[in-house]
């Protein structure tokens, strides 16, 4: 402590008064942060001994300044005694702004406003800032390679999956494991991956957010930054604010690369996975491992993702262990021990309702189920093929406002929804836990959109249901 003493006595040219040591990163990263004032100076202190994480920080904290990114200042620093001196942006983080002002689901639009202020700032970090970065600096890698990855995965298997008593076969996991590797390694790696982008890292001193903790960062695919973010767990972002907040992301991202929407989407689910992954090692790891509880709380949230994950996402590779892996995670003993409500929760059927185009293949049912309904909308007319929709989605008020004057669209909708809430009955009598119903369409834009919101509306007022809604192609369009 006393060398950020002497560090703040000799930027500030007057003693530091006071120190109160901050709890925010205690027993996650090993440093410890501390808050020095005097007179009317102030300053956050660290004291952490990896000379090459804090080399890292200072070097990336004076860069990206440089871009005029909004970092903390760095005001002084002794390297060699593992200390330096940065500003001091008060103590709201985006996690604590989000967690004071929503209830459930419902969260307020200050909240939303930054959050889109903090996606379209992304880009600037990951292209602007990264294309003159001095990435000898990185630690422990320069870049999200095959190593760092293996890592991530290995730290997953190890820590989480072993010490939560899940079953798997080694080698089949770690087939998987090569399979999503190679796929992961085929987006375009030349941009600054910030690493541990997420709402804890992110605070709000006044109207715009400051970025901390990038001492990890490296050179690796834009996607891993924005899925720490969307799906960083006890954050728990409604399904319907994340693809929002995606496709402002990629709108920001369009005005600085070249961008393929359906090229990013096809990889950003994997890294969804493998940022879980890496989350719940760590969870294991301090959790399970060093005994400390606290970090465990943090699980059910992760799971709440990888169930949503199953139920509305395919991925374009193979991997039956891990899934499967996954799967026997949601129906963990152990694991469910850890979220009082998780029991209440499996109660409940889940209704997964797909949107797709008969040019391509059937949605597929991840539950094990089997498959359920798949109704064909051809027959209804078609609001594509007027000028005025074709740029319109069935989630669109005028393209919902034609749909809706249209009989056969009531008969057919009446026609369904007495088919599933049938099938609802039957399915609560006999235990089923997975109801699949997929609307199909030429496009699958326009009126298979539609009928899916249609129906989900219909049955979401039920406290018996969890609905689960994809609209495949739209996914494909980032909308």
């Amino acid at each position: 402590m006393d060398v950020l003493k002497k560090l703040f006595e000799q930027r500030f040219h007057m003693p530091a008064e006071h120190v109160q040591q901050l709890q925010g990163d205690l027993g996650g990263s090993g440093r410890r942060i501390l808050r020095l004032s005097g007179g009317n100076q102030k300053a956050i202190g660290i004291l952490y001994g990896v000379y090459e994480e804090n080399l890292a920080f200072i070097a990336f904290s004076r860069h990206f300044r440089r871009h005029g990114l909004t970092v903390p200042e760095i005001y002084a620093e002794d390297l060699e005694n593992g200390a330096y001196l940065e500003e001091d942006l008060g103590d709201t983080t985006l996690f604590e702004f989000l967690t004071r002002n929503r209830l459930g689901e419902t969260i307020a639009q200050s909240v939303v406003d930054a959050y889109l202020k903090v996606v379209t700032e992304l880009p600037r970090f990951q292209v602007e800032a990264g294309r003159d970065l001095d990435y000898s600096v990185c630690y422990p890698r320069g870049s999200f390679d095959r190593q760092s990855i293996t890592w991530d995965l290995n730290y997953f298997k190890y820590y989480f999956l072993r010490l939560a008593a899940i079953p798997f076969n080694e080698q089949a996991l770690e087939d998987d494991f090569g399979q999503l590797t190679d796929f992961l390694l085929e987006a375009p790696g030349q941009y600054f991956l910030y690493r541990d982008f997420q709402s804890r890292n992110i605070l709000l001193p006044g109207s715009r957010p400051y970025f901390v903790d990038y001492q990890g960062g490296r050179k690796g695919a834009l996607q891993y930054d924005i899925a720490s973010l969307l799906f960083d767990a006890k954050a728990d972002l409604p399904p319907e604010l994340r693809q929002r907040l995606l496709s402002a992301y990629l709108d920001a991202l369009g005005g600085h690369i070249r961008l393929d929407r359906k090229a990013f989407l096809c990889h950003y689910y994997a890294f969804v996975y493998v940022r879980i992954m890496q989350a719940l090692g760590a969870y294991g790891f301090r959790g399970f491992y060093e005994r400390k509880p606290h970090f465990l709380q943090s699980v059910p949230y992760a799971l709440k993702n990888l169930h949503w994950l199953l139920g509305n996402v395919e991925l374009p590779i193979a991997l039956p262990s891990l899934l499967g892996a996954f799967q026997s995670m949601l129906t963990s003993e152990k694991l469910k021990g850890l979220n009082p409500e998780a029991k209440k929760e499996s109660q409940n059927l889940v209704v997964r309702i797909f949107s797709f185009s008969f040019h391509r293949e059937l949605p597929r049912d991840e539950s094990g189920n089997g498959g359920g309904f798949v109704f064909d909308a051809r027959s209804l007319p078609n609001p594509g093929r007027e000028e005025r929709f074709k740029q319109l989605t069935g989630k669109d008020v005028p393209v919902a406002e034609y749909l809706n004057q249209q009989e056969s669209v009531h008969q057919f909708l009446a026609n369904v929804a007495s088919m599933v809430e049938a099938t609802i009955a039957n399915y609560h009598q006999r235990g089923f836990k997975n109801l699949m119903v997929s609307f199909g369409c030429t496009g699958g834009q326009h009126r298979s959109v539609y009928l899916a919101e249609q129906l989900a509306k219909r049955l979401s007022g039920r406290k018996d249901l969890d609905i689960l809604v994809r609209h495949v192609e739209l996914e494909k369009m980032g909308r």
